[in-house]
């Protein structure tokens, strides 16, 4: 992450030390290690909401003024539309749903069984194997 005028990280600090306080009190008030407020100071990285609202409302400055500027950091923080919806589009679920239903409602015990299996299996893994091969046949 490359140094921005107006960055993130540098009206963190300039807060802190407008409060004279050092990295290490800073963090003791919003709960996170003296090492994660380096990070944000240094744009290495950035706070997850909570504690963007938490800064916020300790330095009483507006979220919007926080970031304002900070192309990469709001970058970081926008909320993708489709991936509200990647767990309602999830082919796992509904596969693993059918193969339970197939067992239930027409094989026998033993079967049964093995498609119930297989069925909750395939729900919980179903997008972790198919990301898994994705970026196997990428690289």
């Amino acid at each position: 992450m490359e140094e921005q005028a107006n960055a993130f990280g540098e009206k963190l600090k300039q807060c802190r030390m407008e409060r004279d306080w050092s990295q290490e009190k800073l963090a003791k008030e919003l709960h996170v290690s003296r090492q994660a407020v380096y990070k944000w100071e240094t744009n290495k990285s950035y706070p997850d909401i909570q504690n963007l609202i938490r800064i916020s409302d300790l330095f009483n400055i507006t979220i919007d003024e926080l970031i304002r500027g900070d192309e990469q950091m709001q970058k970081t923080i926008s909320i993708d539309d489709d991936e509200l919806f990647d767990q309602f589009s999830d082919p796992g679920f509904y596969i693993g749903m059918i193969l339970i239903l197939v067992g239930v409602l027409i094989f026998d015990d033993p079967l049964t069984n093995t498609f119930l299996f297989t069925g909750l299996i395939t729900i919980i893994f179903f997008t972790d194997t198919i990301q898994s091969l994705k970026k196997l046949f990428k690289s």
